[in-house]
């Protein structure tokens, strides 16, 4: 289960089973990237903070301007893709394995994961969810996907 304690194996965890569902595949395994993994490990931290599940924060901030305004990921690049995955959950739900069967189900988490267009990761994996989770254990999970092609 999440604690503060576990974070770093459970991004590495949850890395492990991204990489295992695109390695299956024919991909390239993902690199986790530490810019990435501030902004994503910032933006759990927020959702959870602020009580909010979105993609756009209450603030109105968007991926792009989460990674822009935190991180160094972008400077320099000519072009570049991000993607984001978001998930919460509790109890046995709130485990990097149930996170990424989760989003391997749906579609557009799916198509984030296995777009062979990024090779770089971050992972924010915190304790507690971003709704009542009824007094049960839970976690909130982010993702940001790039890649970047230099200036």
């Amino acid at each position: 289960m999440p604690t503060h304690d576990n974070a770093p194996a459970l991004r590495a965890a949850t890395l492990c089973l991204l990489n295992e569902e695109r390695t299956k595949r024919g991909l390239k395994a993902l690199i986790a990237h530490p810019q990435l993994e501030k902004a994503a490990q910032n933006y759990s931290q927020a959702m959870v903070r602020q009580g909010f599940f979105d993609h756009v924060s209450p603030s109105g901030s968007t991926l792009l301007s989460r990674v822009r305004r935190g991180t160094r990921y972008l400077k320099g690049a000519r072009r570049y893709s991000l993607g984001e995955n978001i998930a919460w959950g509790t109890s046995s739900y709130a485990t990097p394995g149930e996170t990424v069967r989760g989003w391997m189900e749906s579609s557009g988490h799916r198509a984030n994961i296995l777009n062979r267009r990024f090779k770089d990761i971050g992972i924010g994996v915190v304790p507690g969810a971003p709704e009542d989770g009824q007094g049960m254990p839970a976690a909130t999970y982010t993702t940001k996907l790039g890649h970047r092609s230099p200036g």
